[in-house]
């Protein structure tokens, strides 16, 4: 039994809005979250159009998945409410659900991780508010109160602590709310299997320990940590720690530090049969990814491609990456690496969905310049130039030519929100 009053000095709440999209639009039609039949999609009129939040009752009696679920998929049943997407209005509720946060701690306490999920540090209220949990709980209160919408929270003593909190408990236990300790880690985190289960390890790294004999976290924390800096670097040696718990980043850092990247993923409204249709939407794409990157004064080495193909043509795909020599983030650059994958590994399939991503991540400050390629430096300025038009006259201030094709995706989603109808 938790003893609250007795929790360490650093506490670090981590806040999920429960089915956010889902439960704002239950709302706005007088509807209780937790007991309709509620779906939001992206665009109605759309059969392949992804299933962006579905209730939780939804989820359990019926199976639809958020993010994995298409508009085909929902059954037809009487009860069953199928929302297209309000971007604009959830943005808002987000935007006044921060401020009940700010009343609590100050906005350099508050990290925004997305729309519906956000971390706060509560260290030094106690005398204000009281302890962690408290406080947790006034929130919840408070959201409800205000909004009618459900929230679960992690605590722990540090990022990581907190989202593991939230994901492997607070979702699960009436409160609503789970605190985690560092003595939890034998008892709570290292039973955790698979892998992918646990914050920061996707199903390829799952893949890769499981292949070294580790099939749950606490193998992982007990596997020789040299042996796993061999194997993945930096990485091997975060996941070590992050078994153990320990978790040094600051607020609003990632929580994966060496997994820093810059990426864009679409899924296609209708199948891509030509290539040239296929190769107009990765320009745009790769556009954004570059775009990202200087935002951010960053630049990267590894361009990745993902493929996915139609499920007329049985689905499947690939998804390989090529690291260069310097780091980049001018358009093209990226660009031609992606056609080089293309050409390599695309089997002339209808192709639904793409993602780009680029990683291996710098400072933008290491262009070498190469007397040979008295061009680079020009291309790389003018990308900046390009932003800053764009973000003074909008997104679609400038385009390049392939937008306005018909196989162009950018023209249509400018004047979307999210990537969805405002």
């Amino acid at each position: 039994m938790i003893n609250y009053n007795e929790l360490p000095h650093n506490q670090i709440l981590c806040i999920d809005m429960k089915s956010f999209y889902a439960s704002c639009s239950a709302v706005m039609r007088g509807l209780d979250p937790m007991t309709c039949y509620l779906a939001v999609v992206g665009n109605k009129e759309q059969p392949g159009s992804i299933v962006l939040a579905a209730s939780p009752r939804l989820k359990k009696e019926f199976g639809v998945k958020s993010a994995s679920s298409r508009l085909f998929n929902i059954p037809d049943d009487k009860r069953i409410i199928i929302e297209e997407a309000k971007m604009s209005s959830y943005l808002k509720i987000s935007t006044e659900i921060i401020k009940i946060f700010n009343k609590y701690a100050p906005m350099e306490d508050i990290h925004v991780y997305s729309v519906d999920e956000s971390f706060i540090k509560v260290d030094g209220l106690k005398n204000l508010f009281g302890n962690a949990y408290t406080i947790a709980q006034m929130i919840k209160d408070e959201i409800y109160k205000n909004f009618g919408l459900p929230c679960t929270i992690g605590i722990g003593p540090n990022m990581l602590m907190a989202k593991l909190a939230l994901d492997l408990e607070s979702k699960k236990v009436p409160s609503g709310i789970a605190v985690w300790t560092y003595e939890d880690i034998p008892t709570k985190l290292w039973p955790v299997s698979p892998l992918s289960e646990m914050w920061g390890i996707g199903r390829r790294m799952e893949r890769n320990l499981n292949k070294m004999g580790i099939f749950n976290v606490g193998q992982l924390a007990k596997y020789p940590l040299e042996m796993l800096e061999k194997k993945f670097g930096i990485i091997g040696n975060q996941l070590y720690h992050h078994a153990w718990g320990v978790d040094l980043s600051d607020l609003g850092a990632p929580l994966l530090q060496g997994q820093i990247s810059y990426g864009k993923g679409q899924i296609l409204l209708r199948d891509y049969k030509e290539e040239h249709e296929i190769k107009a939407v990765i320009l745009e794409m790769c556009e954004e990814v570059a775009r990202r990157a200087r935002s951010a004064k960053k630049a990267g080495r590894t361009i990745s491609l993902g493929i996915g193909y139609s499920d007329s043509d049985f689905g499947g795909g690939f998804h390989r990456s090529h690291t260069i020599d310097e780091p980049t983030n001018v358009t093209m650059d990226i660009y031609n690496e992606c056609l080089k994958l293309f050409h390599q590994f695309y089997e002339g399939k209808s192709v639904r969905q793409i993602s780009i991503t680029l990683s291996k991540i710098t400072d933008d400050v290491t262009l070498q310049l190469n007397l040979f390629e008295p061009d680079k430096l020009k291309l790389h300025d003018l990308g900046y130039v390009v932003d800053k038009i764009r973000d003074r006259f909008g997104s679609a201030a400038l385009l390049r030519a392939v937008s306005f094709t018909e196989a162009g995706t950018s023209l249509k989603r400018s004047a979307l929100v999210g990537g969805h109808k405002a």
